[in-house]
């Protein structure tokens, strides 16, 4: 028996059976937590189904949903994570207290530094209550424009046009322009020579916008008919008329490019028969 003793690394039995204890609640310890783990991500899952059931609108609200799931799972997990640690400790004699409080004393001291830390996540905090920001939005922040790939109460991740990723601190973002709700207005600008015929070049667009609207793949993009503001720029060098197709988000650029297209070769082929 003393061997074996000598070869655990107790001296006594008592001594045995209070490494045996504690070893027996640190793995009761991570049990629970993993069963908390799992618990609170059948919730969250079971609270996101029956949103989505409930859901207005399905892509808009589909969104916030999955970022708002995103972000409770990280915070559950941050908190499970912490709790089970310092109990953990105090089952193996660390002491918590003098760790607190040397935490409050660095933390006062790194908070003048982490300013900008907790910045970001109050920032993001409200971004993500005020439903401003979702993952698949197309939004400007920060300065930078793209498809949110990311949203964290630290940060937002986007991806541009060219493939580029920004991160960009929730901290300095201040204002957000997002053009993914609800619809988009896809704006379209056409210059031409001064001496062009308006009428007929207006009426030419009333009649490409009329075959776009009704085009099998675009026809599900637009959703209202051309709207024409006329003549919005005149001068020694140019004229340019304005339009507008009200559409679903994020198809405001492919109707926009469809469009003129097709108000481009109907010219060319206006052009053609006139010179015929």
């Amino acid at each position: 028996m003393e061997n074996l003793l000598s070869l655990l690394g107790v001296s006594s039995l008592k001594e045995l059976w209070l490494v045996s204890t504690a070893a027996m609640k640190i793995l009761l310890i991570l049990m629970i937590a993993g069963l908390l783990m799992r618990l609170v991500s059948q919730s969250i899952g079971l609270l996101k189904t029956h949103l989505e059931r409930h859901a207005t609108d399905d892509v808009e609200d589909a969104k916030r949903i999955e970022t708002l799931a995103w972000v409770f799972r990280y915070i559950s997990t941050v908190i499970i994570g912490v709790v089970t640690g310092m109990e953990i400790l105090q089952e193996i004699g660390i002491s918590i207290a003098p760790i607190l409080a040397a935490t409050g004393i660095v933390g006062v001291a790194v908070g003048f530094g982490a300013q900008s830390l907790i910045k970001d996540y109050f920032n993001g905090f409200f971004l993500l209550m005020e439903n401003q920001i979702r993952r698949g939005d197309v939004i400007e922040a920060g300065g930078k424009g793209g498809l949110v790939e990311e949203f964290t109460l630290r940060y937002v991740k986007m991806r541009d046009y060219d493939g580029n990723v920004h991160f960009i601190p929730n901290s300095t973002i201040t204002a957000v322009t997002n053009m993914s709700r609800g619809y988009a207005q896809s704006v379209i600008d056409i210059r031409l020579p001064c001496q062009s015929n308006t009428a007929e070049i207006i009426k030419l667009m009333l009649q490409v916008a009329e075959e776009l609207r009704h085009d099998k793949i675009y026809g599900q993009k637009i959703i209202d008919d051309l709207e024409m503001a006329g003549v919005d720029i005149w001068n020694e060098a140019f004229i340019a008329i304005r339009c507008r197709f009200k559409v679903i988000p994020l198809e405001q650029w492919s109707v926009k490019r469809e469009f003129m297209t097709r108000l481009k070769y109907a010219l060319d082929q206006q052009g053609s028969s006139k010179r015929a």
